[in-house]
């Protein structure tokens, strides 16, 4: 799979656009399409983006919502991540 941050356009799923988004730095995007879901999935789009913004502790509780460990090192890694996960679904 190529890096979601390469691709030209925006994938049609709205939270790997969320995560498309993010990774180019359009945050207030990105945050309003994971803001619109109510799932576990939305949720740790949602945690990544606090991540991004530097507001660890929402980042956790989003962590906490989606059921995964709060984010460590790199967000693009992460976000690359999420949407390779969010993509095998």
């Amino acid at each position: 799979m190529t890096d979601l941050r390469d691709r030209a356009e925006p994938p049609a799923a709205p939270l790997l656009r969320a995560l498309w988004l993010g990774l180019r730095g359009e945050w207030t995007a990105a945050h309003e399409i994971a803001q619109a879901h109510d799932d576990a999935n939305a949720a740790w789009v949602h945690a990544w983006l606090h991540r991004i913004e530097g507001d660890e502790s929402n980042a956790a509780y989003w962590y906490r919502r989606a059921g995964k460990e709060v984010g460590q090192g790199s967000t693009d890694a992460e976000g690359e991540a999420i949407a390779r996960t969010l993509s095998d679904r």
